[in-house]
């Protein structure tokens, strides 16, 4: 196996890793843990900036991986990847802009765009981790 090779499973892996931080930063905040949520929080940007490296760094080098397999799984996985990319595009300023206001400290601000940030990264990290197993663990190639 080369190190290229060796990407898409660590891709997975730091993504679920950024869905176990993003959720245990949302019952840390929930819980008034504040300073658990902003350790936690922090290690689902860093996972997550671990991934996007790492896929951009795969994506150059091997180039798109598609799913071949069963047709009504391929309808499957096409809608979800269809939904994760869009979403994936939005995701990425909008973490940037929540994790922006949380470093000015502007609560109320954080408050009101974390609303459609936690939800859409969360998606976008489950669901990368899912088409990867789509790609690697279901195709027929």
């Amino acid at each position: 196996m080369t190190w290229v090779a060796a990407l898409p499973p660590l891709n997975a892996f730091f993504n679920a890793l950024s869905v176990v931080f993003i959720l245990a930063g949302f019952f840390a905040v929930r819980s008034r843990k504040l300073a658990l949520h902003r350790a936690l929080m922090g290690g689902a940007f860093v996972s997550s900036c671990i991934f996007l490296g790492g896929y951009l760094v795969n994506l150059a080098l091997a180039g798109h991986q598609r799913f071949v397999g069963h047709p009504g799984l391929r309808k499957v996985y096409l809608a979800i990847l269809s939904s994760h990319t869009l979403l994936a595009v939005v995701a990425l300023p909008l973490v940037l802009y929540t994790f922006y206001v949380a470093l000015r400290d502007q609560r109320d601000r954080h408050r009101r765009v974390v609303r459609f940030t936690l939800p859409i990264w969360l998606y976008v990290s489950a669901t990368g981790v899912v088409i990867y197993v789509f790609v690697h663990h279901l195709s027929t190639r």
